[in-house]
Formats: structure tokens, sequence, C-alpha cells
């Protein structure tokens, strides 16, 4: 649950701003649904690791059209759009976060959404299209198609499962052996490690106790965002990382370690500091 005080004010913006969100991912839901596992076409973004389709781009305008019309004081930052509208209300969007996974057939993707004012944010949605699956937040409670998210106590190190989409290739390119000994490392200290590909969906399984921990490093506002708030409002732990001092809201920061409640896992923390301190080193964020 929420630990910040909200004003009641706050909170009712909260609750009809989950709403709208989820309104707007449920209108975007049936496009992939239809198109998933159907021959999907897909480009390069910036590598053959980045990729977009027609239908990254269709999800977003609905989402989009969706939100500045049930809320007029908004802007929306989207991943392939980019940003627009100078409202009070900032929407961040990933109309598919796991176009990999979309474009491959693998069952793993979703739509993010999250909203903020005045850095802080106030509601988030995760969809999975093809689970049925309906994560959502707002000032008080994280919620799992409508029923709140209330997750036990994870497990030690030891019998506990990460999820993480580190080492990517751009990753490996910076971080070269440290990466990979670091990957290495955890797969030695949890009882499993998933690369799942889906920053948004890992953040969401926190939430709701399906997964234990997960970190990303180089991440998106619109990767981590509403999925930020869901393991917040679960009860779990945020942690936001940055190169240098500069004040970023957490879910504009670039890294991140996500746990569940009560978790302590220091081969994760330790891990994410390590690589941090050495990209700092080679002068990230200067």
């Amino acid at each position: 649950m929420s630990t910040e005080n909200f004003s009641p004010a706050d909170i009712a913006l909260a609750s009809r701003l989950r709403l709208i969100a989820l309104e707007a991912a449920r209108l975007a839901a049936p496009v992939l649904r239809e198109a998933f596992r159907n021959d999907v076409q897909r480009e390069n973004k910036t590598n053959a690791h980045d990729l977009v389709t027609a239908f990254d781009r269709h999800s977003e305008e609905i989402i989009r059209t969706h939100l500045t019309g049930a809320e007029p004081d908004s802007r929306v930052l989207g991943e392939e759009g980019g940003s627009t509208g100078d409202g009070n209300i900032q929407w961040i969007v990933d109309p598919i976060d796991g176009t990999s996974n979309f474009t491959h057939g693998i069952a793993f993707f979703c739509i993010s959404i999250a909203a903020a004012h005045d850095g802080q944010l106030l509601a988030g949605v995760v969809l999975d299209p093809i689970a049925g699956l309906e994560f959502t937040a707002d000032a008080e409670h994280a919620y799992l198609n409508g029923e709140i998210l209330a997750p036990a106590f994870r497990p030690d190190q030891a019998h506990a499962n990460l999820m993480t989409d580190y080492p990517s290739a751009e990753a490996l390119a910076v971080d070269g052996s440290l990466g990979l000994a670091e990957f290495g490392s955890w797969i030695t200290a949890f009882a499993t490690v998933r690369r799942k590909v889906s920053a948004a969906l890992a953040l969401a399984h926190v939430a709701a106790g399906w997964c234990d921990v997960t970190l990303g490093l180089d991440t998106k506002p619109w990767d981590i965002a509403a999925g930020a708030l869901l393991v917040r409002r679960a009860g779990g732990r945020y942690l936001a990382y940055r190169y240098d001092d500069e004040q970023l809201p957490d879910y504009a920061a670039p890294c991140f370690i996500a746990l569940g409640p009560g978790a302590q896992y220091p081969a994760a923390t330790a891990s994410v500091e390590r690589i941090i301190s050495a990209r700092r080193a080679q002068g990230f964020g200067g």
C-alpha cells in the first residue's frame, strides 16, 4: 500500500486517472491480440535488437487519443511519438513493452501507461493482452483485475527468482566482461534467473509476488513508470539509481532494482552498484 501522504483530492484524482489509463489500454489490447503470431512485420529502430512495428505506432495512437480526450489537461510522453501537449497531467506510455517478444510470438509483452503530476506518480496500468491480466495502481493500492495485491514476504536469496533484461548487446558493448561476470553471479546466487525482455511486465510480476526481484540498466521512463508504482503500492521497494547527482524523479532514473515485500538480495544490489561505479569511471552521466 502507499506510504505517502495524499490529500483526498489527490486520492480522487489518482483513482480517476487509473480508470482512464485502464480504459485506454483496453482499447488498444484487442489490436495486439489479433496481430499476435500473425506474421507481424518488424523494423529495426536503432539495431536488430531494438524493434518497432506498425502495431506499436497504432497502439500508441489509440492510447494517446483516449487519454487526451478523457483528460484535456494532459501531455503525453510516448515511446514512439515522443512528447506532445502541455497539460499538467503527464502520461507516460509504452504501447508495446516487449516488442521483440511480440514480433517473435512470445507471450510476454504488455501495454504500460502511467500518470504523473509535478513529478509524482499517481496512477499506473500494465496490461498483458494475451494472459488477460490487468495490473493497476493508484494512490492507495495495487490491483490485479480489480483485486488488491498484497503478496507475502519474499523468500531468502537462495530460493528467490530474478528477472532482468541485462545484459543486452548494447550493455555488453559498454560493460564487457563485467556484464557477463555479474550475470553469472546471479545464476549462482539465485534459484532462477530469467531474461524476459519486458521491464514493465517483470515489475508487474514483482507486484503480484510471482517474481521476487527484477533489475534494469539504461531503461526509459515508459519502460518502468507504471511498474515502479505497482511495486511500491503492493508493498515492495523500488530503488532508483543514477549516474550523477541530477535531480530526476525515480521513474526517470536510468537504473533500478525492484524487490518484493521483505526481500533482501545483496547479490543484486551489489552487482548494480559495481556496474554503475564502473560506468561512472567511464564518464556516464557527466
